[in-house]
């Protein structure tokens, strides 16, 4: 993989390149960061740049035999290692796997890394074996290169068995590389983070996923925008959104509103009678949106307009409407609602009950602001 491959991350690409070619490259690196920031996908290209017969100033060469390799991760001196199922399971054993996974998204989390594996309820790990087998690796001489270059994926992994690692990381055989890439600092001992140098990696900025996904998955410019506005800086659930692009979430969540607003038993049983057809999946992602909308509407509401909601135009002027008409209790029983319909749909809940359920307390809650008002304007007379 080439750096000009990683979606954003500039500031960490240049941090790299710089220590690469400036010759002050530390033996061990610890990329930090959240998922779906492209860690995974920074360590391989460095990989690759350290490979690379040609490198330039600004990237690999791509086209030389090493990159070749690197590039489709079978490199002799590249050698990986991963969470695992099985008590006694090396990364090798799974590389076939591994190879395939990565080659199809190098953003992936945890959990699919582990179901393409058959884990099912299985915890993944980095056994004591796993542990052996690296200082067996990286003890042997180079095959092609200068470099023996050591990716580890989840760190977290290790447990206390990473105290196995600790001579080999302090004290590598020459032009060893470590290359950690983790997302729980907390979780990781603290003699192996003594022994690296961090690089924290930051969460994409939604104009860098939308970028990434017009590029990888020709999503329109506005398609782009919604999935990053929801996805948050993690590009491997933008890439996941991207696939479920077919529904109108916005037009849908703001028709829903409308009808419970207005509070028209008939509208609201066909609205319901229609979205229960979405299927589970549609249904969770549509609120999720809502969830989305809803806490950009609070950011709205109180800043008193002057905040940068991360909505689009349309659902931006329809959030700028609502502040006139709902309060921020009222958002905020609305969001409890969501989720626990999101609960619900989790656990396959009658969609045509849940939704028609949620429908009539929306409607309690929207109005109830306003019946409240009436009651006290009677009470005193003025009306």
């Amino acid at each position: 993989m080439l750096f000009s491959e990683v979606i954003g991350q500039e500031s960490a690409k240049a941090q790299l390149k710089q220590m690469a070619s400036g010759g002050r490259l530390p033996h061990a690196l610890l990329f930090l960061g959240p998922q779906g920031s492209g860690k995974l996908a920074l360590a391989v290209a460095l990989a690759q740049y350290l490979l690379c017969e040609n490198p330039g100033p600004g990237d690999a060469c791509g086209q030389c035999n090493q990159c070749n390799k690197a590039a489709k991760l079978i490199h002799p001196d590249l050698h990986f290692s991963y969470p695992t199922i099985g008590p006694k399971a090396i990364s090798d054993n799974f590389l076939a796997n591994w190879r395939q996974a990565i080659g199809e998204n190098p953003y992936l989390d945890v959990n699919q890394w582990l179901q393409s594996i058959g884990a099912e309820n299985k915890q993944g790990n980095i056994t004591k074996e796993e542990c052996v087998n690296i200082i067996k690796k990286l003890g042997l001489k180079t095959f092609e290169n200068a470099y023996k270059i050591l990716v580890m994926w989840l760190p977290e992994f290790l447990g206390k068995e990473g105290n196995r690692l600790l001579k080999i990381i302090e004290e590598p055989p020459e032009n060893t590389v470590f290359i950690l890439v983790a997302e729980e600092q907390e979780l990781i001992l603290n003699t192996i983070l003594s022994r690296c140098q961090i690089v924290n990696i930051k969460a994409l900025s939604d104009d860098e996923v939308a970028k990434g996904l017009i590029q990888k998955k020709g999503l329109s410019q506005e398609e782009a925008l919604s999935a990053a506005y929801l996805a948050s800086g993690n590009f491997n659930e933008a890439l996941l959104l991207a696939d479920q692009q077919a529904n109108n979430d916005a037009g849908l969540f703001l028709e829903w509103m409308r009808h419970c607003y207005r509070g028209n038993p008939v509208d609201m049983v066909n609205w319901v009678e229609a979205f229960a057809k979405l299927g589970r999946e549609n249904q969770k992602h549509f609120l999720r949106y809502a969830l989305h909308f809803l806490r950009e509407f609070t950011l709205l509401k109180m800043s008193n307009g002057q905040a940068g909601a991360r909505l689009q135009e349309k659902e931006l002027q329809t959030a700028q409407n609502m502040t006139a008409v709902l309060e921020l209790d009222q958002a905020e029983q609305l969001a409890k609602l969501f989720s626990d319909c999101s609960y619900a749909v989790e656990r396959n809940a009658n969609p045509k009950v849940l939704f028609l359920d949620a429908s009539i307390q929306m409607n309690k809650i929207m109005k109830g602001k306003l019946r409240e008002a009436y009651t006290g304007l009677r009470a005193a007379n003025v009306l």
